[in-house]
């Protein structure tokens, strides 16, 4: 079934940049025991906690913010390339604290673009397809990242961790390169006279990818 450009853009990017992620998801907590100092399961969860509070703090404010601002793309973009980052981050890694944050700088970037990825995705959604562009999106994704998790573990059993990061990075920074179309989308928006919001998004989705 057809669906508007802005929804493919934003399912793609996630596609590629969670698919990559996934691929050192099972892995990263025994390179955090193997191959740092200080680092142990302990530590481990730990980085995880840095993750999710790091993110949790950033994005109900900032989710607050951007509802009543038109910067959304851009925003999206900041915080996707900071995701990307990690992975390259984790290359360079000896010492358990450059984990933490690394961690800490995801949790940043993580609570940059969320809100405002699901703001976008949510009010470019079609009418009455809703629930089945949601599931698209999660069935997509959930593919990816259960394929990659497998891919990941046997890449780093044989290829190393190092390369396993590399890789990863590539595929977020992909991931966050294919969000640049909706910025020249929202550059579109803005020369749009109208000033219904409706009718804007209709010139936005006129054309197909």
């Amino acid at each position: 079934m057809y669906m508007n450009r802005t929804l493919k853009l934003l399912m793609i990017s996630d596609i590629v940049l969670l698919t990559g992620l996934g691929l050192i998801s099972p892995i990263l907590a025994i390179f955090i025991k193997e191959n740092l100092i200080g680092g142990t399961i302990a530590a481990a969860g730990i980085a995880g906690t840095i993750y999710l509070i790091s993110k949790s703090i950033v994005q109900l404010p900032f989710a607050k913010y951007i509802d009543s601002h038109d910067h959304k793309v851009k925003f999206l973009i900041l915080g996707t390339f900071i995701i990307a980052l990690t992975p390259f981050l984790y290359i360079f890694s000896t010492h358990i604290y450059q984990i933490y944050l690394a961690q800490f700088l995801y949790g940043i970037g993580a609570g940059l673009a969320y809100p405002c990825w699901l703001s976008l995705y949510s009010t470019n959604l079609d009418k009455k397809h809703e629930g089945f562009e949601w599931s698209v999106y999660s069935t997509s994704v959930g593919i990816g990242v259960a394929i990659a998790a497998a891919i990941g573990a046997t890449m780093a059993q044989f290829i190393g961790f190092r390369i396993t990061f590399i890789i990863t990075g590539i595929f977020a920074l992909a991931g966050a390169a294919i969000l640049i179309g909706l910025e020249k989308k929202a550059e579109t928006l803005k020369k749009t006279k109208s000033k219904h919001y409706h009718n804007k998004r209709k010139v936005l989705n006129h054309e197909h990818v």
